[in-house]
């Protein structure tokens, strides 16, 4: 028998989809794509007034949740000729960091983070939060252009003022393409989807909220549909939009994650 036994997997990413395409493939499985990532632009229209921000002062903390949203924000003050005043401002605030590649190019600016998640998610960034932002103060919030409703929720909740910088933009998938990979999930076509990044999800449950259709689209992924995410960070975000049965490797490779997914196919074959 065949490791995934002829099952549909829908992958949503844009890049190397061939190469998952020929994973599913050689695993027995029948490969769909169904781009859902949509497209990223950088939009460094307000970067120059964001830096200047920071430099001025005007934040107690700073949260930066990507290394490359990072570096793009002390590049821009090199470009200001102020990369040496850029970073004293950021030693002079609290900084609290998501994710090693994040922690690493601080350290490569020669600054620690004073928070940092414990685990490479959002949620874990929350937890260690807690206890040390509350009241009068200010936070600057750099996000990856994608939206961080976790976070952003917690700050609120703490009746903390929050300005978002956001380097990059994020442009919704096709419209078609989600009607089809909806209208697939619904008839029943699709066994397994395969999330490999953070927007896939959060848009995938945008689009079928619109739709009307949440409800039925969670119910299968309860039932039916198995969701496979390609490590635990995008698995938390696939929780946050309401998809609590996941499955997903520890070490995020999507190799492991096609794995799992054999040893949950077999588990079931198994019983």
């Amino acid at each position: 028998m065949s490791k995934l036994n002829g099952k549909t997997i829908a992958l949503l990413g844009a890049r190397k989809t061939e190469e998952l395409s020929k994973i599913v493939h050689n695993l027995g499985g029948v490969p769909l794509v169904r781009p859902a990532q949509g497209t990223v632009f950088l939009d460094d229209s307000h970067l120059e007034e964001d830096v200047t921000r920071l430099m001025a002062g005007e934040f107690d903390w700073i949260i930066l949740t990507t290394g490359v949203g990072t570096e793009l924000l002390y590049k821009t003050a090199v470009k200001m000729e102020a990369g040496d005043r850029f970073i004293e401002a950021l030693m002079s605030m609290k900084i609290a960091a998501r994710g090693y590649k994040t922690v690493n190019m601080l350290k490569k600016l020669g600054l620690q983070p004073l928070i940092r998640d414990d685990d490479g998610s959002t949620a874990g960034l929350v937890r260690n939060l807690e206890g040390h932002l509350s009241g009068d103060v200010k936070v600057a919030l750099q996000l990856h252009g994608d939206p961080a409703p976790l976070l952003m929720n917690w700050l609120d909740e703490q009746k903390v003022e929050h300005n978002e910088i956001l380097p990059y933009e994020h442009i919704p998938p096709e419209k078609e393409t989600m009607q089809q990979l909806t209208q697939e999930i619904l008839e029943g076509k699709i066994d397994s989807v395969v999330f490999t990044s953070a927007p896939q999800p959060r848009n995938l449950m945008k689009f079928v909220r619109e739709q009307g259709v949440e409800d039925k689209i969670i119910d299968l992924f309860t039932s039916e549909v198995i969701a496979l995410a390609v490590g635990k960070v995008t698995a938390q975000v696939v929780i946050d939009e309401g998809i609590e049965r996941v499955i997903y490797p520890e070490d995020q490779r999507m190799g492991s994650a096609m794995v799992e997914l054999v040893k949950y196919y077999q588990g079931i074959a198994s019983r």
